[in-house]
């Protein structure tokens, strides 16, 4: 049989429920009652043990940014790379954006993240520990925590029954020292940091959202690991799947895997947030539920505001919301 052209692709319908029920979707948060310790105890080490930063100027060939090539310590003072990149022509610390990254992609190369120097800002780009080799954007930073027990192939059940050893305490610890190191730059003013990424970076802006001091803006755009145990029930796309696949198996520790993922859900972290937050979704978005979304938008805890894609997937609004990003933060950073 022969397709019709134009036909191959199947695109997804609404994938949840109507945007009035989103919207007043505020479900129970489930937080374990050490929660604050046990992040305030992960970020005293990983800053006890941390050294100088390192910026290393890179030649990128480019005429209107200067970039740096940073290594700086995060979890158990490891290293971490990532980018600096400083509007060329300027003089005086400058507002900040920390960027994070999407699920399996790496830091990349240079010209690749232009936007927001283009803008006139500083731009510090986070490179995720132990991803970037999946086709796209290259990464440079190794995770050497793995425990090495068993997990489903990918990042998302590493150490699930064990929140010590649990993957993303390595990855929140090292976004929320990316803010640090931001704030320690001559170049940077201490007071404007605002974090942002989508999807894996979305989640962990909301991490750090509410781990990390006086921000001064939040970006969470189309934001992964929020919610754990709905997103599982109701998608069987990856990267939740990886958590399907393994309670699948290990039917034994359901209950230990989602009592140990509470300590990193973006729901928790948004209840603890006060800086001012531009969210988005796309309501057709088969990955990150729009409800998962809303879980998280509806607990942030500071004021908020959300740009809704209503026929768009787990690329939500692209290039419209990069628009609408570069906006929002000229008219939060105006006197």
């Amino acid at each position: 049989m022969t397709s019709v052209p134009g036909t191959e692709r199947l695109w997804h319908m609404l994938v949840d429920w109507p945007l009035d029920r989103l919207r007043e979707y505020r479900p129970e948060r489930t937080e374990p009652a050490d929660f604050a310790e046990f992040w305030s105890g992960t970020l005293k080490q990983a800053r006890a043990k941390a050294t100088p930063a390192v910026f290393e100027p890179y030649d990128a060939a480019l005429a209107t940014v200067d970039v740096f090539d940073v290594t700086f310590s995060g979890f158990d003072g490891q290293p971490v790379r990532g980018w600096f990149l400083l509007p060329r022509h300027t003089e005086g610390p400058l507002p900040c954006v920390v960027e994070y990254i999407g699920y399996n992609g790496g830091r990349g190369l240079p010209h690749e993240w232009l936007a927001w120097s283009a803008a006139g800002y500083a731009h510090l780009v986070m490179d995720t520990r132990g991803q970037g080799s999946n086709g796209s954007t290259v990464g440079a930073t190794p995770d050497p925590d793995a425990t090495g027990l068993p997990n489903t192939p990918g990042f998302m059940t590493r150490g699930i029954t064990d929140p010590e050893h649990y993957y993303y305490r390595r990855v929140f610890t090292d976004a929320v020292r990316a803010v640090d190191v931001a704030r320690e730059h001559p170049r940077v003013d201490p007071a404007r940091v605002i974090v942002t990424g989508g999807s894996q970076g979305g989640g962990i802006t909301l991490a750090v959202s509410g781990l990390a001091d006086d921000l001064y803006g939040v970006m969470p755009d189309v934001p992964f690991l929020c919610q754990y145990r709905r997103a599982t029930e109701i998608t069987d796309e990856n990267p939740y799947h990886e958590i399907t696949q393994y309670c699948r198996t290990h039917r034994d520790e359901v209950e230990q895997v989602f009592a140990s993922l509470a300590y990193f859900d973006g729901v928790n972290f948004a209840a603890h947030a006060t800086a001012p937050a531009l969210f988005s979704v796309g309501l057709m978005d088969p990955i990150c539920p729009p409800s998962t979304v809303y879980a998280a938008y509806n607990h942030y805890a500071g004021e908020k505001d959300i740009r809704v894609w209503a026929y768009n997937e787990h690329e939500g609004g692209a290039g419209f919301q990069r628009a609408e990003q570069l906006r929002y933060v000229r008219d939060l950073l105006r006197p």
